[in-house]
């Protein structure tokens, strides 16, 4: 199925009127589109294909219904404010916003190579230079943002997208911005958010936290790319947080036989449990693997059929299980901060 902008993500819109937002938004979105087919669907947002009538340019737009909606609006103010702020070849750009009384419209970039996993999956055989090229430019957009001054929050393989199927013009486009915050410098973080699996432990430990929480999920994400599955696992939730906030975690064997000593180091660097210990993204990108330097080129064997079973159990466990864990997770960080 087409994963497009990552549907399940949490911007959503209430009754308010947007201009108050700070955003002239246009009207009248079918006198400059045709609006196709669907290209999937979440809770509060259908994505749609569209094609300019004057350039005949395709485009994804986001349509959001407006009724029954919970009271988010700063959520969706935020996204949008950071999705018209932002403009790399490595995230997803927002083109133009349409209002109706009803429906908000969101004409985004369209992108067609699908979820990076399942892309992978798709293509049957891949190596460490491959999974250096997918780090490397995810970290180039990671910088970009943290430059100025945003943190994505929610870094996961569902919101790294490919550009197109063709694997020679192919890049990794980062989407989902709902749970991104705009920061200064040294501002703390204190909301409980991210993604179970691949948030950090300093936001389960609910301490306060900074833009170290990307390099985190990079770690996380490189991790399962190299072997097929998370470094983190177990199907009760408290005990996957305990073993994040310990980072526990190992190579084992066989599946991390062929991996480069290089591969692992960097592993190493990014999932350190203490955020000051661990690699920034300068020091993530100067790394030699990331830079191709020491990246096995061979393709890393039985990769595929790993991923493939991680990537159907993954899928079968979004959604209502993804919500349940988030509600634990911050129960957790509730039950730590009191302590």
């Amino acid at each position: 199925p087409f994963s497009l902008l990552c549907i399940q993500t949490l911007l959503v819109a209430r009754r308010v009127t947007y201009q108050n937002m700070g955003w002239a938004f246009k009207k009248g979105i079918k006198s400059y589109y045709n609006i196709g087919d669907t290209l999937g669907t979440g809770s509060f947002a259908t994505v749609k294909l569209g094609v300019h009538k004057k350039t005949k340019d395709e485009v994804a737009i986001k349509i959001i219904d407006k009724k029954d909606i919970s009271d988010m609006e700063e959520n969706l103010q935020t996204e949008i404010d950071i999705l018209r702020k932002v403009d790399h070849p490595h995230i997803i750009g927002l083109i133009d916003i349409y209002d109706t009384s009803k429906k908000l419209y969101l004409v985004m970039e369209l992108v067609t190579g699908g979820e990076l996993f399942d892309s992978i999956v798709d293509r049957g055989s891949y190596s460490e230079a491959d999974a250096a090229k997918v780090i490397r430019e995810t970290l180039t957009a990671i910088k970009y943002l943290h430059d100025l001054g945003i943190v994505h929050r929610d870094l996961k393989p569902e919101n790294l997208l490919y550009s197109t199927k063709d694997p020679v013009e192919q890049v990794i486009k980062i989407a989902d911005f709902g749970l991104a915050k705009i920061v200064g410098d040294d501002s703390v973080m204190t909301t409980t958010c991210g993604t179970p699996g691949y948030v950090a432990p300093e936001v389960l430990m609910n301490k306060g936290y900074d833009k170290a929480v990307d390099l985190w999920s990079i770690g996380v994400i490189l991790y399962i790319l190299l072997c097929g599955f998370p470094p983190f696992y177990s199907e009760n939730t408290p005990q996957l947080f305990d073993q994040i906030m310990r980072g526990d975690y190992d190579f084992p064997s066989p599946y991390w036989d062929h991996i480069s000593e290089s591969g692992k180091d960097l592993v190493k660097r990014l999932l350190v449990v203490d955020p000051r210990k661990r690699l920034n993204v300068e020091e993530t990108l100067a790394h030699p693997w990331v830079k191709g330097e020491t990246a096995n080129k061979d393709a890393i064997p039985d990769i595929v059929d790993t991923m493939k079973r991680f990537n159907a159990k993954r899928k079968l466990k979004q959604g209502i299980l993804g919500v349940m864990a988030m509600n634990q997770m911050k129960r957790l960080a509730d039950s730590l901060g009191k302590k």
